[in-house]
């Protein structure tokens, strides 16, 4: 896949990172969150809100890959992509009443495009992560002074966060989503499953804010060791791995927490592989049955 002009380029980069957001949110079965069958931990969403918000958030992917179009890494352009990414935020926030569907997801994704915009088309995901990383280390002098959950909860439990996930230049994006993904499509019985067991390595490795925001870290141990602990008996394909999906499931809907994060680094994962020249097209089913 490639592209000749920046107007292509941001349409391609745009279109695919809403298809990234959109094909996440459909994912069923997805314990905690959003899905086609519940809204998990959130009594405020949908899954036809969170379409809703994917495709308001086209134009604002397509500017920021139309700003980093062939530039190089510099505190200019992450602070117009911040500023954009900001005007992006508005326009979720209108498009959903006020929810926040997707602000976590503009922050990787934004990052991600500009690196894909600003690399040449066949730049391998490890590139474009560390580079995405290098853009994310420059400091955006008009971030805004209030403090975010994410950053107090990053504060508090001396972990990582989404800020410095994306500083470090996505490590569990290039080290466990993506392997994790590749490998699950070896042995699992569709790309459903794939995709499903990928979020599960996600949450058996993140130190997920959202999930400490809500529950503390002992709620995270537990969650991180039921997910493990469906992939250790061979995934959702396993009818022991299915049924350790939803003892996972009841566990985050008993202590109403939502793995957010793994969720957002899930849609960067299907985001940058769907440029994989060596991932064929595969026909995603729209639920799952054991």
């Amino acid at each position: 896949m490639s592209w000749q002009t920046a107007m292509d380029c941001s349409e391609i980069l745009a279109q695919h990172a809403v298809t990234a957001l959109i094909e996440e949110a459909e994912l069923t079965p997805k314990p905690g969150l959003v899905d086609k069958q519940n809204s998990g931990s959130h009594s405020d969403m949908s899954c036809e809100l969170m379409i809703t918000s994917a495709k308001a958030l086209e134009e604002t992917f397509a500017q920021i890959a139309l700003v980093s179009y062939q530039q190089k890494p510099s505190q200019s352009l992450r602070e117009k992509i911040a500023e954009i990414g900001r005007s992006g935020e508005k326009a979720m926030f209108r498009a959903t009443g006020g929810v926040n569907t997707h602000k976590g997801a503009i922050w990787a994704l934004g990052l991600l495009i500009s690196s894909k915009a600003m690399a040449s088309p066949d730049t391998d995901s490890e590139t474009i992560a560390k580079l995405a990383g290098e853009l994310a280390r420059y400091h955006d002098r008009y971030v805004p002074t209030q403090q975010t959950n994410g950053l107090r909860i990053q504060k508090r439990y001396g972990v990582p966060g989404a800020k410095g996930e994306a500083e470090q230049g996505f490590p569990h994006l290039r080290l466990i989503g993506l392997p994790a993904l590749h490998k699950a499509r070896q042995k699992a019985k569709s790309e459903l499953h794939a995709r499903i067991d990928t979020l599960l390595a996600l949450m058996a490795n993140l130190d997920d804010t959202c999930i400490l925001h809500r529950g503390g870290m002992d709620t995270l141990l537990v969650i991180k060791e039921k997910a493990d602990r469906v992939l250790v008996q061979g995934g959702v394909s396993t009818a022991a791995g299915w049924e350790a999906l939803a003892d996972l499931d009841l566990e985050c809907e008993r202590r109403r927490v939502s793995p957010g994060g793994s969720a957002d680094l899930l849609a960067a994962t299907i985001f940058l592989d769907a440029f994989n020249t060596s991932t064929k097209s595969r026909c995603l089913e729209s639920s799952v049955t054991n």
